[in-house]
């Protein structure tokens, strides 16, 4: 099939079942394209339309989001995951706003400087909001030109990429941009899907190789996966006399960045870990059961830890006089981490780490049962 083939039978696809009331296609605003295409990264649609939503009502425009603070930024981010992408967005505000005058520039190179924008998010966000001629290569696309060229190469390698590439911009029309981008995008992700492609439905069935060849599914092919590290550690929710719980600001780059998170024990005995790296001394009580939190490189096991402040360890920590503490703990090193105690029951804009935000809904849920019995 030609490139002007292929590009006509899915845009004509398009037309008639494309997803055109998108939030963020509505105007084709090229900050809210932008946002979307970032929080698209490695999200599915359906999950990432409420965090949109949430989020331009909060930061509705460039200027908003460069002038917020990142805790404020993360708070709306907090669930969404791969949280790099949030403090990549601030940054890049920012940029926009110092180096552009707080327009999305439209220069292809620009866009690419830009902090966490590569090849096919500039490509997707130039092509939808300006109809610039830019190929994209997510991976609905990916696994589109996989299948219909029969790419028998594992995804991950350079020469499969670069193949990939090739193809894209081949089959990239010179009229339509917008609406082709969407078109590809939305057939990977509604007909072309991973595991259950719909092929009858499909606009390129006729010329799709994979499909010829039998079973679509066997494509694109994947490197044989490794069995993904398991790590472990101990949170402590550690409550003072007014039931405020410890938390903690973890580095900026890295694991959770930002985000405030539990303390994280190192060491077998809770109590003396505690004072020799808090200044408090505790009382811990029984633990609850494991919870396994799943990241793209490894699994991480939580074992949430309770614990009260006793004696008079409640007034050295350092948060208790809003001054700043030096940490070491397990995993990446939090060292000059601020530190807080968080009201449950009063809960502030502050970006929570998805697991860390659920235990302390747990908590807050287990003091009302308490409170009524």
């Amino acid at each position: 099939m030609s490139r002007e083939t292929l590009s006509r039978r899915l845009l004509a696809w398009y037309d008639r079942h494309g997803r055109k009331r998108l939030p963020w296609k509505q105007g084709r605003d090229p900050y809210r394209i932008w946002v979307s295409e970032v929080m698209l990264q490695q999200t599915q649609v359906a999950t990432v339309i409420p965090y949109f939503e949430r989020f331009v009502a909060r930061f509705p425009d460039v200027r908003a989001l460069a002038r917020a603070s990142l805790d404020a930024v993360l708070h709306r981010w907090s669930g969404l995951g791969y949280y790099a992408r949030a403090r990549n967005l601030h940054r890049c505000a920012a940029e926009i706003l110092a180096r552009h005058d707080g327009v999305f520039p439209q220069d292809f190179e620009a866009v690419r400087r830009l902090p966490g924008i590569g090849r096919s998010t500039a490509g997707a966000i130039l092509a939808l909001a300006f109809d610039r001629r830019h190929a994209i290569l997510d991976g609905n696309v990916k696994r589109v030109l996989a299948r219909y060229h029969v790419i028998a190469e594992p995804l991950g390698r350079r020469a499969t990429e670069e193949q990939l590439w090739r193809l894209a911009e081949r089959h990239t029309p010179r009229e339509r941009l917008a609406d082709y981008t969407q078109a590809i995008m939305d057939l990977g992700a509604t007909v072309c899907t991973r595991a259950h492609p719909d092929c009858p439905r499909c606009p390129l069935a006729r010329g799709c190789q994979a499909r010829r060849a039998g079973d679509p599914r066997d494509y694109p092919v994947r490197a044989a996966r490794r069995p993904l590290p398991v790590r472990k550690t101990r949170m402590l929710l550690i409550r003072d006399g007014a039931e405020r719980v410890l938390l903690q600001q973890r580095p900026p780059a890295g694991l959770w960045g930002g985000l405030w998170s539990l303390p994280e024990c190192d060491g077998a005995d809770v109590r003396r870990w505690c004072r020799a790296h808090l200044g408090l001394d505790i009382e811990p009580e029984r633990p609850w059961p494991v919870r396994r939190h799943r990241f793209t490189h490894f699994r991480l096991d939580i074992t949430p830890v309770p614990a009260r402040v006793v004696g008079e360890g409640r007034s050295r920590h350092p948060a208790a006089r809003g001054t700043r503490t030096s940490l070491c703990i397990a995993g990446p090193a939090m060292e000059n981490a601020a530190s807080v105690w968080y009201n449950l029951e009063r809960a502030d804009a502050r970006g929570l780490a998805a697991p860390v935000k659920t235990m302390l809904e747990r908590l807050r849920a287990s003091r009302s049962v308490a409170e009524c019995s």
